[in-house]
């Protein structure tokens, strides 16, 4: 990984008429590196990758991937993305082979097609009809797919949805296994762990703001780190975090019910997203921690770019 940036999002903005899906949002994403974009449901995170694919104008801001920017992308640009969408439509009456066959002579410098095949573990089913195909590997055609052209920035949307645990985990070194040929990868995830198992960092979105942004370690600042004990006493629970739990544990001896909790990437992610949705304060933590005041929160689906008349329940696909 290296500090050149292969994508720079500055105050990124997208309106559908009057509602703001995406407010002044900023980040980078470094060559070689993993970068998860995290937050829920109708947060704005769609909309931004739509963005940063060229599938979608924004309404304000600068956005450069790759060198260029989205809105002025030619094929030579597009060839150097690899895109696996949450679902795709890919035909189902051809097999492993043919299709990443096919898709291969869409690219000028492609990767071999056996390579790819051994790369993703489907060379037993390669000549397999993909509809014949479990849905774990299914989802391995659609990475094959997304690296046959040697993308220098692979975009992976919700890529082990529906896998089993044995799945998800040989997924996963398929993904360390691209970024450690130089792979640059966009990933997003309702997942925590896999974030925390595959990311350098992370940026997380609410609201349609960004909320915190940090190395996979730091993310949150420091207090959101901070361990928690809690025991009974006289069957009543107590908690307190300190940053000595073990001096805490000592001075209280053996008390019934004890644990030390160090909070998880999913439990200090839920409390930034939980800051925003009571409409409290947004956490802005890149090593320091700041706070900005918010207002409420106004979210907006569409299929289209056409202004259109929303309430707060059709922000679920953005």
């Amino acid at each position: 990984m290296t500090s050149e940036s292969v994508v720079l999002v500055e105050n990124l903005h997208k309106k559908y008429g009057h509602f703001t899906a995406v407010d002044g949002v900023s980040f980078d994403i470094r060559r070689g590196e993993t970068f998860a974009l995290l937050g829920p449901n109708g947060a704005g995170k769609s909309s931004t990758i739509e963005i940063l694919e060229g599938y979608r104008d924004r309404t304000g801001g600068s956005v450069s991937v790759l060198g260029v920017d989205p809105q002025k992308g030619n094929l030579d640009w597009k060839a150097k993305l690899g895109i696996v969408l949450q679902s795709t439509g890919e035909s189902g009456n051809v097999t492993v082979r043919e299709q990443l066959t096919h898709f291969a002579g869409f690219y000028p410098n492609p990767r071999s097609v056996d390579e790819v095949i051994a790369a993703v573990g489907l060379e037993e089913k390669q000549k397999t009809l993909i509809r014949k195909l479990s849905g774990g590997q299914r989802r391995r055609v659609d990475v094959a797919l997304g690296v046959i052209g040697r993308p220098e920035l692979l975009f992976l949307d919700e890529p082990t949805t529906g896998f089993d645990p044995e799945a998800r985990r040989q997924f996963w070194d398929l993904i360390r296994s691209l970024k450690a040929e130089g792979t640059s990868i966009l990933l997003t995830t309702h997942y925590l762990d896999e974030a925390a198992q595959l990311s350098d960092r992370a940026g997380v979105i609410a609201g349609g703001r960004m909320v915190a942004l940090g190395g996979i370690d730091e993310i949150g600042g420091a207090d959101a780190r901070v361990p928690v004990v809690r025991w009974l006493e006289n069957g009543i629970q107590r908690e307190e975090r300190t940053t000595t739990p073990g001096a805490l544990v000592a001075r209280l001896g053996e008390p019934d019910g004890l644990e030390v909790i160090r909070p998880s990437l999913e439990d200090i992610y839920l409390g930034l997203v939980g800051e925003v949705s009571t409409g409290s304060t947004q956490r802005v933590s890149t090593g320091s921690t700041q706070r900005v005041s918010t207002g409420s929160t106004q979210r907006v689906s569409t299929g289209s770019t056409n202004d259109v008349d929303a309430t707060a329940d059709e922000g679920a696909a953005l």
